[in-house]
């Protein structure tokens, strides 16, 4: 998979210098091409939420910042979204997708399904890439939306694009 790889090269190319994220086995690439880079401050949230603030204090610090997430951490990000929505906040999320193409955790399922409709309803723009050629364009499209008209983006990667997920005991 070279897709996270290509996001990593968009982020550079538009001097995103800081990533707000849960660990989450659909961005672990991206996540550790974030932490290998000297000039990429990587931070691990306890909370998504966390990285609603963090991208409107890297804004108001001068800085651009990415959001990686799972989709189950859009829900928790509902209450904070208002935040970017009322303040007008640039905000690039980037969600792994679960709850969709052969899920075995039942438990995904239900804010996996709602996760684009959510995003809608709090005022977002969303994108999704199903397949790994159409990853880059929508991240580098996302990201000129973002940080051109201050607004907020969700860049949804679906589950079949990251794979079946393998949970072994």
């Amino acid at each position: 998979m070279d897709w996270p790889d290509k996001i990593f090269a968009a982020l550079k190319r538009a001097n995103i210098s800081q990533a707000g994220y849960v660990p989450d086995a659909g961005h672990s690439r991206l996540i550790d091409l974030c932490r290998a880079d000297a000039k990429m401050r990587d931070v691990v949230l306890t909370t998504e939420e966390e990285g609603v603030a963090l991208c409107a204090g890297a804004w108001l610090g001068g800085e651009r910042s990415v959001l990686l997430m799972q989709s189950s951490g859009v829900g928790n990000c509902i209450n904070m979204l208002s935040l970017i929505r009322t303040c007008r906040f640039p905000l690039l999320m980037l969600v792994t997708m679960r709850g969709e193409w052969e899920e075995f955790n039942p438990w995904q399922v239900p804010m996996g399904s709602i996760v684009e409709p959510t995003l809608k309803l709090c005022d977002m723009q969303v994108v999704r890439a199903n397949a790994p050629d159409e990853v880059e364009p929508a991240v580098t499209k996302a990201i000129e939306q973002v940080f051109k008209n201050e607004t907020a983006v969700a860049v949804l990667l679906s589950q079949q694009l990251i794979g079946r997920k393998q949970w072994t005991k």
